[in-house]
């Protein structure tokens, strides 16, 4: 039972916006009901990108993942840097799903009370989890497939570069 009772209705489907995004920058989508799969070409991966929309919560889910398996022997290290990454981001945050061993950035946005989601509210989602993902991807290479400490992967990827040549 929530604090205020009241019913909404809700013109559109969230995930409708979500899909005029993707076919208007030629990403390579494919949706279900309350759900879309995107791929984004980034530098450094490609991201498979999920947005859902989540009635009871009236909330749209996105979860954003790229090529990384984790294997057993290196996921202590990965956990310590999905920490210290984390404490970084001002929203959305890193997880790893033990049983798959994959890494994925996820975020939500609320819609409460009826509010329909702006292209700039969808835009300000995926170019933070795409940002994200981005800037942070190298240090899980280093963790996973050069066996580095999180701390040096960390280091090596918040190393900011000042003036030109």
């Amino acid at each position: 039972m929530g604090l205020i009772e009241m019913e909404f209705e809700r013109d559109s489907n969230p995930v409708d916006l979500v899909e005029q995004v993707a076919s208007l920058n030629d990403w390579a989508f494919e949706r279900t009901g309350d759900e879309i799969t995107m791929t984004v070409t980034g530098m450094w991966a490609d991201y498979d990108v999920s947005m859902s929309w989540m009635e009871d919560f009236e909330a749209l889910h996105l979860a954003c993942a790229f090529d990384l398996k984790v294997p057993e022997s290196r996921m202590a290290e990965t956990v310590k840097l999905l920490s210290q990454i984390n404490e970084q981001l001002l929203i959305g945050h890193f997880d790893l799903w033990t049983q798959e061993g994959a890494v994925m950035f996820r975020q939500t946005l609320l819609l409460n009370g009826g509010a329909e989601p702006t292209a700039e509210q969808l835009e300000a989602l995926l170019s933070s989890a795409l940002e994200a993902c981005e800037r942070y991807f190298q240090a899980f290479q280093f963790v996973v497939w050069a066996g580095k400490p999180s701390r040096d992967a960390m280091d090596a990827v918040l190393f900011d570069t000042a003036g030109s040549c």
